[in-house]
């Protein structure tokens, strides 16, 4: 009787494996062969025990593994759509060295499938519990040969290095000095990286004793831990309203901001098109150090003090006590939509124009995927400096340019 139940349940797992892939082809997240094979080949579900097996294999669900006391996600089983993409950012070959930041055994698996027998991977994460979980999940799927380290990921692992590819499966603040050391002279990291209250996975190739990148897309993961974690700055203007800050050298003027709340808004329309929001928000996120995320509840949407965007965060150009954010509207003469700005505060003309200038020239001369180029350059410690199409970390600069 043992033995029918399992068999049903494979080939149920199969089944759905089969659908996933081609579901994943059908996004766009797998488009070469060798992932094909590898997503049809690793039995996700066995790396989501407690999981029913539909959501095992459901293409953009997330499956969290591990919560704190006050229910924040520490872990997850990130999406298979995610994990897709960034493997193929990855373009992972037989016989490579991977070392992957942040263990699920999922990803791991997949990994092992690309490299071949000829090829390693190793996992790191800082908490025993996970390591425990993703060492006994592998073995029970029989992947024997993942080698899982606990570790700070911020050290990278040493003794395996140097590795073709380096994968991070946790949100990055800054890129450790380590995995650029441990990064082989043709290597590449993909690393889902905050910027500016944005998180982009981006494919860094090796430029000399920096990065660069013409690969990003939009994601979201669970903050690093460690050594390596950060936190950005929330700052409470009103009740409800918060600017989510990078730089925490920033100041602002508060009590002006929230009067300029209360103060009747400004529309500005830009007549420009809004289209591929992801590609224009890390335009605009990074266009100016003087761009932050505003955030603001549902209450105050209803009551028409904000438009929508604000309650997922919309980056938002803040000057003295004045604020524009952007918004849209239906306008068939654009394509569907138009872009356009509300701005508040005794500036509000002068800040909305800024804005709504940006707005224009994303729309005509940026506005495609993979328009930007993105390079780390390590620094001194605390050296960077923010400023247009540069933002600072503790390690390095990131400089982005647009096409």
């Amino acid at each position: 009787m043992t033995t029918v139940r399992e068999k049903s349940v494979g080939d149920e797992a199969a089944s759905l494996r089969a659908e996933m892939v081609w579901e994943l082809r059908n996004l766009g997240a797998i488009t070469s062969e060798s992932l094909a094979s590898a997503v049809a080949t690793v039995p996700r579900h066995l790396f989501a025990a407690d999981e029913p097996l539909k959501a095992a294999y459901a293409a953009d669900q997330a499956l969290v593994i591990k919560r704190d006391q006050d229910g924040t996600a520490l872990s997850s089983l990130s999406s298979a759509h995610i994990q897709t993409v960034m493997l193929e950012q990855a373009e992972i070959e037989p016989g490579m060295r991977v070392l992957e930041v942040g263990s699920g055994g999922y990803n791991a698996a997949l990994i092992a499938e690309l490299v071949g027998d000829a090829g390693s991977v190793t996992s790191v994460d800082i908490d025993a519990e996970i390591v425990e979980r993703a060492r006994t999940c592998l073995d029970t799927a029989g992947y024997h040969q993942v080698e899982v380290v606990q570790s700070d990921a911020i050290g990278g692992v040493p003794k395996h290095a140097p590795f073709d590819r380096i994968v991070v499966t946790a949100g990055a603040w800054d890129i450790p000095s380590a995995w650029l050391d441990q990064l082989s002279e043709r290597g590449r990291i993909v690393v889902p990286l905050r910027l500016r209250g944005l998180t982009r996975s981006i494919a860094f190739d090796r430029a000399g004793e920096g990065l660069v990148s013409d690969s990003y897309r939009l994601c979201g993961f669970v903050p690093m831990q460690g050594a390596g974690a950060y936190t950005e700055r929330l700052i409470r203007v009103a009740d409800g309203i918060g600017l989510r800050v990078d730089d925490q050298r920033q100041d602002f003027d508060i009590e002006t901001l929230a009067a300029a709340v209360r103060s009747p808004r400004l529309e500005v329309w830009s007549g420009a098109a809004f289209d591929l929001p992801d590609e224009l928000e890390l335009f605009l996120a990074t266009s100016t150090p003087e761009m932050v995320m505003l955030h603001g509840s549902k209450g105050l949407v209803e009551q028409g003090v904000f438009a929508l965007s604000v309650t997922r965060g919309v980056p938002t150009l803040v000057v003295g006590g004045s604020f524009a954010y952007r918004t849209k509207r239906p306008n068939e003469e654009t394509g569907g939509f138009e872009s356009g700005v509300f701005a508040h505060g005794p500036d509000a003309e002068s800040v909305a124009a800024r804005y709504v200038e940006l707005l224009r020239r994303w729309a005509s001369d940026h506005r495609r995927r993979g328009a930007a180029r993105i390079q780390y350059r390590p620094m001194p410690a605390g050296t960077a400096e923010p400023s247009q199409g540069i933002v600072a970390k503790q390690l390095g600069a990131v400089e982005i340019s647009w096409t």
